[in-house]
């Protein structure tokens, strides 16, 4: 039998798909102690089902909407609209009217009540729904409340809460609609309360927003109300604003808005205790489910009551140490260009391969500073090392050292890591080498670790089965020591050391700025930037077959390759595709995540890339811009050491520069390969354990092989030893995902949870500058094009490229494009490495660019000052 009807007194923590999420929070709340919520009821999904949801026209109208996407608005208003019209023209059904009617008498029907939405996705820890459905206060009699049930069915298909439902993933036949009928006070305010400040996340503040009358005249934004922020229960901060309206309920039903006398308008609308008391309800309410709640309040007659209770969707996790100590960290996307979120063994082989002590939340990567910031032996070095590559890092640790209470000293000796070490000259004059220069280390390098590879690939085979997991992590010691190498780390740094020291000194001998910009433009070793030149190389092979481009035009198919061999000159390309993908096939955006799919599982997405390269290049184009980008290296430092001669001790200065330049070229190239050779063995492990996956499917462990993306490295050994798993972990595993990828990590967060933002600290710009760090010289003008996935990008030459970061899979792009902005970045992370060897004005780490740039817009990329100007 339906339960059509239901009490909050009888609604018990199965009911959620019956009474939805609004609903059940507030059942919830009504059985604590100390905690008080108005009574009342909601007619169920069940309810809603009868009425509406079996209806022949509803469901055609349904599956009409089930076939649109975000951006058909025109279609969505109409098809919404027709659903809307016909939800209201449906009779009520006489059970469902009888019911309401004999709930309301037990309550007392002459009394005022709120009719709002409670939809099944609704007040849910990963989707909060707020706003989408309709809300309708001081509704009396019950005909009334009868007329507003049937809106509230009609308010979840409005425009804003199917399009929130498509964004979201939700299917719109699964989301059913419960009605909440909730008894009204009269309150002399209201507000909302945050138990995590929504501005920094910090989970130590308690944030809460007041107004006079009722709480809808601050959620529509009619009023603009008190604020006052509590941590540990005393009051940090108010802000009393003039609220010059209000909202009350009229005797005979529905609400009006007046003018507040003066006086009251400045009046703080809740007394200094009544702040506190509130916060500490706050409190109780958020240990009630257990996460941060978004909380709706009234006061009346001086008692405080709960009208709503939701999770705070938009709070990015606070990674846990499992202790109660102030902690720092770093965000690790950041300084590897890939902001996105990793599935479980994605993180967990990253985990596993390095050696600096990091957590998860919100699947990223942090790692934890807090040692090296406490020690008065490290603090000042680390922050001002990562200020050289990320002024927005240095600024925001800054600040929290600055605080003074947050980081506590301490005494114990902690070593600066090899990689943030200052590299300090005694004399400035004279370069200190690392490493000397020695043609022969490079190539030793980059051979050893081709040979590593290769006799992974040739050991692999072999291993099934628990052996597996055994040798992937003994060979994971061979990684490590290739990656951690003295030699190698020495190269690397010596490179990023000459790169400042010819910065510094150009500026101060001879006022060039970043003068190492031009000097780093086609060096050898550079495997990244070689990468994006060998795909100009396919595209020559394959320009001359004109049947061959017509087949990529319109391809769609991941196995197109095996058609293409049909196709006259279909072999040549085919060859030179396999080619590449031999030598860069282990590559993909967001490639440190081992579960993204690399270009060999899908080739499919360099065919745009090729396409473009054979539009906007001609034969030899890769040879030409490599040896462009070399003679412009060598004219830089022609001029350069001719002008340093003509100085007091410019004898002296020119042959240190240039020795410091031939360090420069002859080791930066190889940054990129310790990394290369990461991904390179990623994608073997990758392969082996997928291998591993279907004899899991095969078992029906799980169901497609793609599950165990969702399993860390030991649950995975785990499932193959034991051939068991609890397949729901999977499914909780991939729903948490989705919520990941919706949120935006922050450069630095606290143990509190709190977003740490740094600022440019720049005075010198035009007013309505863009600005950002400063990573490859040269200023150019061009048509802004916003890229967020590389395979969907269409370039046109001169263009110039905005998307929030760069890896080394978007290289191919970079031949395209005449300069590069990005919302994530610093001095030495992927983006800005290759647009300086290749020539591109860049500018990084410009917050929100994709937002306050447009697609299509002109705009001028300042590469040597820093800034964007919007023409």
């Amino acid at each position: 039998m339906p339960f059509l009807v239901l009490g909050f007194a009888e609604m018990d923590d199965t009911q959620l798909s019956l009474v939805g999420g609004k609903a059940l929070n507030l059942a919830r709340l009504s059985r604590a102690e100390g905690i008080l919520v108005p009574d009342g009821f909601c007619v169920t999904t069940d309810g809603f089902r009868q009425a509406v949801a079996h209806n022949l026209t509803y469901q055609s109208l349904l599956e009409q909407l089930k076939t649109l996407t975000a951006e058909d608005r025109q279609q969505i208003a109409e098809i919404s609209g027709k659903i809307r019209q016909h939800i209201l023209a449906v009779k009520m059904p006489a059970d469902i009217a009888s019911a309401v009617t004999q709930y309301l008498s037990v309550l007392g029907e002459e009394h005022a009540y709120a009719v709002r939405s409670s939809a099944t996705a609704e007040d849910l820890p990963h989707a909060s729904f707020a706003g989408q459905q309709d809300t309708y206060l001081n509704i009396r009699g019950t005909k009334s409340i009868l007329e507003h049930i049937s809106k509230c069915w009609a308010s979840l298909f409005t425009d804003r809460a199917v399009i929130y439902r498509i964004q979201n993933g939700f299917d719109h036949t699964q989301v059913l609609l419960s009605v909440i009928i909730q008894r009204m006070v009269t309150p002399q305010a209201s507000g909302i309360m945050f138990t995590a400040d929504p501005v920094t996340g910090s989970r130590k503040v308690v944030s809460v927003d007041a107004g006079f009358g009722l709480g809808e005249a601050l959620v529509s934004g009619l009023v603009s109300p008190d604020s006052y922020k509590v941590r540990d229960g005393v009051i940090i901060n108010k802000q009393i604003t003039a609220k010059q309206l209000a909202m009350y309920g009229r005797q005979d039903g529905g609400t009006f808005t007046c003018e507040l006398d003066p006086e009251q308008q400045t009046t703080q609308t809740l007394s200094d205790l009544q702040i506190i008391a509130l916060s500490s309800l706050g409190r109780r309410i958020e240990a009630r489910f257990g996460y941060p709640q978004d909380i709706e309040w009234c006061l009346a007659d001086g008692v405080f009551y709960i009208v709503q209770s939701r999770p705070i969707t938009t709070l990015f996790p606070a990674p846990e140490a499992g202790d109660q100590v102030n902690r720092v960290y770093l965000s690790v996307g950041h300084q590897q260009m890939m902001t996105d979120a990793m599935k479980p063994l994605g993180l967990s082989f990253y985990l596993l391969t390095t050696p600096a002590p990091m957590r998860t939340a919100g699947g990223r990567l942090f790692v934890d500073v807090t040692p090296l910031l406490a020690s008065p032996d490290t603090g000042t070095a680390v922050v001002n090392a990562l200020g050289k590559s990320d002024p927005l890092i240095k600024n925001a640790l800054m600040s929290l050292v600055e605080r003074g209470d947050f980081i506590q000293p301490s005494l114990e000796n902690t070593k600066v890591p090899y990689s943030l070490k200052n590299n300090e000259n005694a004399d400035p004059g004279v370069f200190n080498a690392r490493i000397e220069f020695d043609p022969a280390i490079v190539p030793a390098l980059i051979k050893r670790n081709q040979a590593s590879v290769e006799e992974l690939k040739l050991r692999i085979r072999t291993q099934t089965g628990p052996a597996l997991f055994d040798f992937i992590i003994e060979d994971m010691q061979e990684l490590k020591k290739l990656l951690f190498d003295p030699q190698s780390s020495a190269v690397i740094m010596t490179a990023m050391d000459a790169s400042s020291w010819i910065n510094d000194r150009m500026n101060e001998w001879l006022g060039d700025k970043n003068a190492a910009d031009v000097l780093s433009q086609s060096v050898a070793d550079n495997v990244t930037s070689e990468m994006g030149l060998a795909l100009l190389d396919v595209a020559d092979v394959i320009r001359p077959h004109h049947e061959v481009i017509r087949y990529l035009e319109h391809v769609a198919q991941d196995d197109f390759l095996d058609e293409l061999m049909k196709i006259e000159g279909g072999q040549e390309a085919g060859d030179a595709i396999h080619s590449y993908l031999e030598q860069y096939g282990m590559r993909c955006s967001g490639e440190i995540d081992l579960t993204r799919t690399r270009w060999s599982e899908n080739p499919l997405i360099l065919v745009p890339m090729i396409l473009n390269h054979i539009k906007h290049f001609s034969r030899g184009a890769s040879r030409q811009k490599f040896e462009q980008g070399r003679q412009e290296a060598v004219i830089k430092e022609r001029e350069l050491l001719e002008r340093l001669e003509q100085l007091p001790d410019g004898v002296q200065k020119a042959a240190e520069t240039k020795r410091v330049i031939r360090l420069l070229r002859g080791f930066i190239g190889y940054r990129e390969y310790p990394k290369y050779g990461m991904i390179s063995r990623y994608f073997i492990y990758k392969q082996a354990l997928l291998r591993e996956a279907g004899q899991l499917v095969e078992a029906g462990i799980i169901k497609q092989t793609e599950d165990i993306y969702y399993l860390t490295f030991e649950e995975l050994r785990e499932a193959v030893c034991t051939r068991r798993l609890d397949y729901g972990m999977i499914e909780k595993r991939r729903e948490d995902y989705r919520l990941y990828e919706k949120l935006t990590p922050p450069r630095v967060i606290t143990s509190d949870g709190e977003r740490i933002n740094g600022d440019y600290k720049r005075d010198d710009l035009p007013a309505d500058a863009l600005v950002g760090l400063p990573v490859s010289s040269g200023v150019i003008e061009g048509r802004a094009r916003i890229i967020f996935n590389m395979e969907h990008a269409d370039l046109e030459e001169g263009d110039i490229l905005v998307t929030l970061f760069t890896d080394p899979s978007w290289t191919p792009l970079f031949v395209s494009i005449k300069g590069l902005v990005t919302e994530v970045g610093g001095l030495m992370t992927h983006g800005a490495v290759i647009a300086r060897e290749y020539g591109l004005p860049a500018v990084v780490g410009v917050d929100q660019a994709t937002k306050r740039i447009k697609d299509g817009q002109m705009i001028r990329v300042h590469g040597t000052e820093g800034y964007i100007e919007l023409l």
